[in-house]
């Protein structure tokens, strides 16, 4: 694949320069923006992905008579953070530059407001994910464009063949991949009905596989985890709402479930879980397609018997963990209506079909009227096996920190305060009123920070 070959050190060389304020107006397309238009995008891990966002891309310059030059830039490392803090501090890189997550909030006071763009794509597709709003909007404006490449959520992926054998669940009847659903079975998918299968897949010599150390599988995870239980560790008011029933109800959940995993899960890595499915010895975790998709190749007999569906329901609902990626247009750039132009096309529905389909599934748009698309229905084995990636039916995407003002979540999340607080009582055997004490404390520095 493509790599960049944009290194930290020249972009900090290169002379910065003030960036002119721009009026949002109405959002027209330009038949013939021209110019120049240079993308810093996220390297994708799945082959083929880069090419296909080249094609479209390069298609779009033809048209429209814009040259278009694309640096793929690897996460390992953070280098892709590290490259956009590069070129925000020297007010100079690429046109649009690829942002994960919390990072459009990072980066606001030197990004271009992108309303206008919003508001067509909405008018086009429909409601957007209240994650991305809340993530790439202040005071009211946007300043990051939602993309389907790199944007996942993270429900379960778990084996139905040792589901039917040990615990006596078709996870294929309950989430079946059509949407035929029967509410009565949906609705027995529970934490309840977790926490004893997960018992009997342990005793069986398969237990599920859930990382509690500081990365964002875990992170996200367990967040929604606590979220389904009404959990708040602070409100967008900035009261600090840590010390409630509700969280000593879920850290009680959580020491009854923790022990049913394997103890190695508080030092895992991103692909600590992948692995664990992977390697056979797992009955299920909770990722996007990519433990599946290697399973494909490293494993198939295990690929096979893959199925990912919804979260489990809790007291206050059904929530999966969402990581949405952006696109966001520096305020330093050259050519804004070029880039303004070329995100549309990039985030229309058609465009969109193709990233998804070349992603094998695992790339995930954030509006749910692009949730029809077929490569959900077709990649396989087992065929339908990534149907119910994106969240349908009662599940609720969620992000780890929320309801607090994303500035506030961003430490939240990076601090791993939720897995911290688990780690805590079930390895560490501390009491839960110690744990919760210790959380308020973080949350006040935050606050005071």
């Amino acid at each position: 694949m493509p790599r960049s070959s944009l290194s930290r050190r020249n972009l900090l060389k290169t002379t910065a320069f003030a960036a002119a304020s721009v009026v949002s107006a109405p959002y027209l397309r330009h038949s013939y923006a021209a110019g120049k238009l240079t993308l810093g995008v996220w390297d994708h891990w799945v082959p083929g992905a880069n090419t296909t966002l080249t094609k479209l891309c390069n298609e779009w310059g033809e048209k429209n008579k814009v040259e278009v030059t694309i640096d793929y830039i690897t996460s390992q490392g953070d280098k892709d953070l590290l490259t956009a803090s590069a070129e925000a501090q020297a007010r100079a890189g690429h046109d649009i530059m690829s942002h994960r997550a919390w990072q459009v909030q990072v980066h606001r006071n030197v990004l271009e407001p992108v309303d206008d763009v919003i508001k067509t794509l909405i008018a086009k597709a429909g409601p957007i994910s209240p994650v991305s709003e809340y993530l790439a909007t202040h005071e009211g404006k946007w300043f990051g464009i939602p993309t389907t490449v790199g944007s996942q959520v993270k429900p379960c992926c778990s084996r139905m063949d040792l589901y039917k054998q040990h615990c006596g669940i078709d996870l294929t009847a309950i989430f079946p991949a059509n949407d035929n659903r029967d509410p009565k079975l949906v609705d027995s998918w529970n934490w309840d009905l977790y926490l004893k299968s997960a018992e009997q897949l342990f005793k069986a010599g398969f237990p599920v596989g859930l990382p509690m150390g500081q990365t964002s599988d875990a992170i996200d995870s367990t967040g929604a985890m606590f979220r389904a239980f009404g959990s708040v560790m602070v409100d967008e008011k900035d009261n600090i709402k840590i010390d409630s029933n509700e969280t000593r109800t879920a850290l009680e959940y959580f020491k009854k479930l923790m022990p049913f995993n394997p103890p190695e899960v508080y030092a895992w890595d991103d692909a600590g879980n992948n692995r664990w499915l992977i390697s056979g010895k797992g009955a299920g975790i909770m990722n996007p397609p990519s433990a599946w998709a290697v399973a494909k190749r490293d494993n198939p007999q295990v690929a096979a018997q893959c199925w990912t569906h919804d979260m489990p329901r809790g007291p206050t609902g059904r929530f999966v963990g969402q990581l949405p990626f952006f696109y966001g247009i520096w305020s330093f750039s050259q050519n804004k209506q070029a880039a303004k132009d070329l995100l549309q096309f990039l985030s229309e529905k058609e465009q969109s079909r193709q990233l998804v389909a070349a992603s094998s599934g695992y790339d995930l748009p954030s509006f749910k009227s692009y949730y029809d698309f077929d490569t959900w229905q077709k990649v396989e084995p087992p065929p339908g096996t990534v149907y119910n990636y994106p969240p349908r039916g009662d599940e609720q995407p969620s992000i780890t920190g929320y309801p607090a003002r994303p500035d506030v979540a961003a430490q939240i999340y990076n601090q791993s305060i939720h897995t911290i607080m688990v780690a805590k009582v079930c390895q560490g055997n501390e009491p839960i009123d110690k744990v919760v004490k210790w959380a308020r404390g973080e949350l006040e520095g935050l606050l005071r920070s």
